[in-house]
C-alpha cells in the first residue's frame, strides 16, 4: 500500500464506481489518492453488473492491503418519465404538456410516468420538476386520466428523465420490490454500508434494518435527506439510522434552492449532536466531469461541508463518467487537508460524549484519552475495537492526533472507513494488550511512522469487564 494513512485527510472520502473508473488500476489508484468507500450506484445497471464491480473492488482491496469499504445506494422510488414519442423534446415557456395514464403517449405533448398513481394524487397548483428541476410545469386543469401543465421553466425534456414533485404528499413505498432485492444481494455479499433513497420518516429506515436484520446482516444504513418530509422529521430519522447522507439533488428541486445550504448545516448539525457520520454527496467538483481543475466556489463547497463537520464527502458522476477521476479525487483530497488545518487550532468539544453503542467507561476512557495523548504530545492514538463502536465514539471528538483503529476483523475494518480521523490497519492480537503493543510498535518502525522514545497512547481492555474498554496505557516506544 502507498498512501500513509496517519497523514491522510481526517475527512473520508466516498467515490462512485462508473465506467470512467471500473479498470481495477484506477480503482488502486483512487484508493492510492484518498478513496475510503466506493459506491456503486443501484439506479444503473443490474445485480450481475454490481456483483462484476463489487470482485473488482475486492480484488483492488486484497492486492492494495487498505480496507475501503462498499456502499450500495439503493433507488428508492425515483419516479422517473416513461418513453417519449419524440426524444428529445425541446419546451417553452407558456407551452402546454400533458400527463396521462398508462404507457404509451399519444402526441408529442403526452408525457408518462413509471409512477401509476401520479395522476390520482397530485392537484391543479402543484408544481412539476424535470430534470433536477432545471425544466418546471404548473398543473392547471385535471381530470381522471389527464393533466394538463404549463411549462414556467423552459427546457429539453428527455425520456426517463427523473420527476420531482415538491410538495406533493405520495403514498409510494420506500422500498420498490427491486430495492428489496438489491438490498437482500448487498446482505449476501457483506456489502458495507446500504443507502436508502426518499426516506420520508423514521419508519422507513426501521424497515430496512429489520429486513437486514431477517439476514443476520451487519450493514449500517444510511438514510438519504432529499424530501422535505425528512426535514420535518430530521431528528427522528437520524436516531433510527446508522448514518445520513445530505443528498442535495433532490434535496435543492424537493425544497427551495436558496433553503439548500442552510439545511445542509441543520442536518449536520443533528447528526453531531446525535454522534451519526454524515456524509455530503451531489455536484461536489461538479465541473470536473470535463475539467482538471474546479471551480473555486467548488472548492469552497467542499471546504464548507468540512468546517461544518462532514464526516465525508461524496464524488458521484466526477468519478462514474468523468474525464478526470484520479484528479478529481486527489484535488478533494487536497482541499480536505488545507481546510483540516485550519481546524486544528479550533478549541476540542471538552464534555465527554457518549453514546448508546458503547459501555459509558468506554466513552469516558475513550475522550481521556485523545486529551492525554495532546498533554504529552503522543505521536498516535490505537484504538482497539470488535464491531467499531469505540472508533465511533473517538471519531466524533474530532481530535487531531492521528488515530489508528485496529481491529482483526475486516469487516469492522470497513465499517472504520466512515469515521472521520480513524485509519484502519488489521492486527493479529486483539486479546494481549503486551502483544498489541509489539505488534503495532513493529508495524509503526517498519513502515517510518514510530521510532524509538516516541509515546502511542492504548485504548483497550483487560477482559474484566464484558464489552467495555476499561484500560488506558501510555506506552513509549523502545530501543530497537
Amino acid at each position: 500500500m502507498t498512501r500513509n494513512t496517519l497523514s491522510e485527510a481526517r475527512t473520508k472520502i466516498v467515490a462512485t464506481v462508473g465506467p470512467a473508473c471500473e479498470d481495477e488500476a484506477i480503482l488502486a489508484e483512487l484508493i492510492n489518492h484518498g478513496v475510503d468507500i466506493f459506491r456503486i450506484n443501484a439506479a444503473h445497471g443490474t445485480q450481475e453488473d454490481y456483483a462484476r464491480v463489487l470482485q473488482k473492488i475486492k480484488n483492488v482491496r486484497e492486492r492494495s492491503g487498505f480496507p475501503v469499504g462498499v456502499l450500495l445506494d439503493l433507488a428508492g422510488p425515483k419516479i422517473r418519465l416513461g418513453k417519449l414519442l419524440q426524444d428529445p423534446l425541446e419546451v417553452d415557456v407558456g407551452q402546454e404538456l400533458f400527463f396521462v395514464r398508462g404507457n404509451e403517449p399519444g402526441s408529442s405533448n403526452e408525457l408518462t410516468s413509471n409512477y401509476s398513481k401520479l395522476i390520482d394524487e397530485i392537484a391543479v397548483g402543484d408544481r412539476v420538476m424535470l430534470a433536477d428541476g432545471t425544466i418546471s410545469m404548473q398543473v392547471v386543469d385535471k381530470s381522471r386520466d389527464r393533466i394538463r401543465c404549463s411549462v414556467t421553466v423552459r427546457g429539453t425534456i428527455r425520456s426517463r428523465q427523473g420527476i420531482n414533485l415538491p410538495g406533493v404528499s405520495l403514498s409510494v413505498s420506500s422500498m420498490r420490490p427491486e430495492d428489496i432485492d438489491n438490498a437482500l444481494w448487498a446482505a449476501r455479499n457483506e456489502v458495507d454500508f446500504i443507502s436508502l433513497s426518499f426516506v420520508r420518516s423514521a419508519q422507513d429506515v426501521s424497515s430496512l434494518k429489520n429486513l437486514l436484520a431477517s439476514m443476520d446482516a451487519n450493514a449500517l444504513v444510511i438514510a438519504k435527506i432529499e424530501k422535505r418530509e425528512a426535514l420535518d422529521c430530521l431528528e427522528e430519522i437520524v436516531d433510527a439510522a446508522d448514518g445520513v447522507m445530505v443528498a442535495r439533488g433532490d434535496l435543492g428541486v424537493e425544497i427551495d434552492v436558496a433553503e439548500t445550504p442552510v439545511a445542509q448545516k441543520r442536518i449536520i448539525q443533528v447528526c453531531r449532536e446525535k454522534l451519526k457520520p454524515v456524509i455530503v454527496a451531489t455536484q461536489m467538483l461538479e465541473s470536473m466531469h470535463h475539467n482538471r481543475r474546479p471551480t473555486r466556489a467548488e472548492a469552497s463547497d467542499v471546504a464548507n461541508a468540512i468546517l461544518d463537520g462532514a464526516d465525508a464527502c461524496m464524488l458521484s458522476g466526477e468519478t462514474a463518467i468523468g474525464e478526470f477521476p484520479v484528479i478529481a479525487v486527489e484535488t478533494m483530497n487536497r482541499i480536505m487537508l488545507s481546510t483540516e488545518r485550519m481546524l486544528k487550532d479550533q478549541p476540542q468539544e471538552p464534555k465527554t460524549r457518549f453514546s448508546s453503542r458503547v459501555h459509558p467507561v468506554t466513552s469516558a476512557v475513550t475522550h481521556n484519552a485523545a486529551n492525554i495523548a495532546e498533554a504529552i504530545n503522543a505521536k498516535m492514538v490505537v484504538v482497539a475495537s470488535r464491531t467499531g463502536g469505540t472508533a465511533w465514539v473517538k471519531a466524533k471528538q474530532r481530535n487531531y492526533i492521528p488515530t489508528l483503529g485496529v481491529s482483526d476483523s475486516d469487516q469492522t475494518l470497513r465499517r472504520m472507513c466512515l469515521f472521520w480521523g480513524i485509519m484502519p490497519h488489521k492486527v493479529q492480537n486483539m486479546d494481549n494488550p503486551e502483544m498489541l503493543f509489539d505488534e503495532v510498535t513493529r508495524w509503526g518502525r517498519d513502515s517510518g511512522i514510530l521510532a524509538a522514545g516516541d509515546r502511542v497512547v492504548y485504548v483497550t481492555g483487560t477482559g474484566l469487564l464484558n464489552n467495555t474498554h476499561n484500560l488506558l496505557v501510555v506506552h513509549e516506544v523502545p530501543q530497537a
